[in-house]
Parts: structure tokens; C-alpha cells; sequence
């Protein structure tokens, strides 16, 4: 299992581009959690998706986000 998590719904082309930049950077593969039909994570990421959540760490990472800044979270 990884320490990360994304946030997604189904048949989101923002997820796709956010899963296209995870692994432009080198990133581990994050877990997939997706959002629909989930009364909870629709409250909490509905608006937001994709979000991208270390799970060890405790901090997200919302979209929009770029190989650059996806790195620098990693490394903070």
C-alpha cells in the first residue's frame, strides 16, 4: 500500500492529467480512492478532486499542480 492517496472520480480528465504529472515526476503510485457514491469524501473533496494526500504526513495536495510543485510537496 502507499503513503499516497489520490482523490478521483470516475471519468475525470482532471485526475488523468493529475495521474499523467504523478508519473512525469517520478512519483510512487498513489492509491486510487474514488470519491463517488461516498457520502463523506463527497463532502470533503467534492469540489477539489483531484486531491493528493500523504497519508503518513497528514497534508493534501490540490489540483491544479505541475511536476515542479508536485516535487517540492514530496520533498517538504
Amino acid at each position: 500500500m502507499s503513503d499516497l492517496v489520490l482523490y478521483q472520480r470516475d471519468d475525470c480528465h482532471l485526475c488523468d492529467q493529475a495521474l499523467e504529472v504523478l508519473a512525469t515526476a517520478g512519483s510512487p503510485e498513489p492509491e486510487s480512492v474514488f470519491i463517488d457514491g461516498d457520502e463523506a469524501l463527497e463532502a470533503r473533496y467534492g469540489m477539489r478532486v483531484p486531491v493528493l494526500r500523504d497519508a503518513v504526513r497528514g497534508r493534501e495536495l490540490d489540483w491544479p499542480f505541475d511536476v515542479a510543485r508536485l516535487r517540492g510537496w514530496l520533498a517538504g
